[in-house]
């Protein structure tokens, strides 16, 4: 474990300076990428990082990982690709918004199944969101929270209801009519209620009847129709060939040792996003406690706490890298760019005995500054991935 001491002395202990290479690797265009990636969640990477790395240092039916799972791009891409898939997240949400786009549904039968959930124009929510929701569209949503738990509560939740509860999930608030509620922030980050009230006083606004039903079966067709044929067979074929995971990053012994081709992850970066209170309203809606999330999650306000922990995941994942396996590993630049993590987890890697390939820096010139979850990552018109690539040295 490292101390304050160590942290500040952590880049002389590299046994090399490795090459650090600034150059377009991929390109960050949404359009670009499979329509199953359009869902929210805080600090997510484009699909186009692991699907760089999965193409460059894997084959068909090697194993692809990600101890930081999100929403789980790293995971859908290995299997869009014909890969192995392992995803672990100790956020509970997670899962529950990565697997069930590894099960399509037909859009049809999502259809008939809404149509078939009972509303209770009565029911209302155990606090309150009249602030966020219209009278009926709040009783909607009580209603099919009902209708899922006692579903799930019963072991009779199928693929179908998982997949309504993915898209309610990631409906419940946002900044246009797609979503359930008035006009709130982005839909990966849920105000509280008091900045709500106060932004419908500030904007003059009330929340207007959304058809949670409607909705949900529209997003569903937006996300599907748009999946080609061979995607929907791939994913149909890794249905047998993905593991999902709710531990923590630092011991998933249900992982065989050597068993890992490739990780691509980018870690919870210091205490920049604050999951819980992000997604409380996902937490209410799936009846996930917040606190569970604040206990589990690996969040710290600390440089030397969080080097510390990630010196422990590094550990993990030498022994679940194969001899010859490499971990991609993004980071990024805090505390206004004072503080570049790629300089910190080097020795990190080294430490557990990995071998540094190189620094890739991905620059790619944007229409708009990119401001993301309060870091700056480069002067304007750009975005920057920074990514460690490490390797397993041996083959047997």
């Amino acid at each position: 474990m490292s101390s304050a001491g160590e942290v500040a002395g952590l880049q002389p202990m590299l046994t090399a300076i490795p090459p650090r290479t600034e150059a377009e690797f991929w390109t960050s265009a949404q359009r670009q990428a499979s329509s199953l990636h359009e869902i929210s969640y805080r600090a997510c990477f484009k699909p186009q990082v692991p699907r760089y790395f999965i193409n460059a240092f894997t084959e068909p039916d090697e194993v692809v990982y990600d101890p930081f799972m999100g929403r789980g791009t790293t995971v859908l891409e290995a299997l869009l690709l014909g890969r192995k898939a392992i995803g672990n997240d100790i956020n509970p949400l997670s899962r529950i918004l990565v697997e069930p786009r590894t099960r399509l549904p037909d859009p049809e039968h999502v259809g008939e199944r809404l149509a078939a959930i009972p509303v209770d124009a009565s029911a209302r929510a155990d606090m309150d969101l009249s602030m966020f929701y219209h009278p009926a569209t709040e009783a909607e949503l009580v209603s099919l929270r009902r209708y899922l738990s006692v579903r799930r509560k019963s072991g009779s939740e199928d693929s179908i209801d998982r997949w309504i509860r993915m898209i309610a999930t990631n409906r419940l608030t946002g900044h246009s009519p797609g979503f359930f509620s008035v006009y709130t922030l982005p839909p990966n980050q849920a105000t509280t209620p008091e900045n709500q009230t106060r932004i419908n006083r500030q904007r003059g606004q009330t929340p207007e009847y959304r058809d949670v039903k409607a909705l949900i079966l529209r997003k569903t067709w937006r996300m599907l129709r748009a999946v080609r044929p061979e995607e929907r067979a791939m994913l149909e074929d890794g249905n047998g060939r993905t593991l999902f995971l709710s531990e923590d990053a630092r011991n998933t012994s249900v992982i065989p040792s050597a068993s890992v081709h490739l990780t691509v992850t980018s870690p919870p970066f210091l205490n920049i996003v604050n999951y819980a209170t992000d997604n409380w309203l996902r937490c209410w809606f799936n009846e996930i406690p917040t606190e569970e999330i604040s206990a589990r999650m690996m969040i710290s306000s600390s440089l030397e706490k969080w080097t510390d922990a990630m010196q422990d995941v590094f550990r993990e994942l030498w022994r679940v890298t194969a001899p010859g396996g490499r971990v991609a590993f993004e980071v990024g630049e805090v505390r206004k760019g004072t503080v570049n993590l790629d300089e910190i987890v080097l020795p990190l890697g080294e430490r557990a005995g990995f071998v540094v390939e190189r620094i890739m820096i991905n620059k790619q010139r944007f229409t708009k500054t990119s401001n993301i979850w309060g870091v700056r990552n480069n002067a304007g018109g750009t975005n920057t991935n920074r990514i460690v690539l490490f390797q397993k040295g041996g083959r047997g």
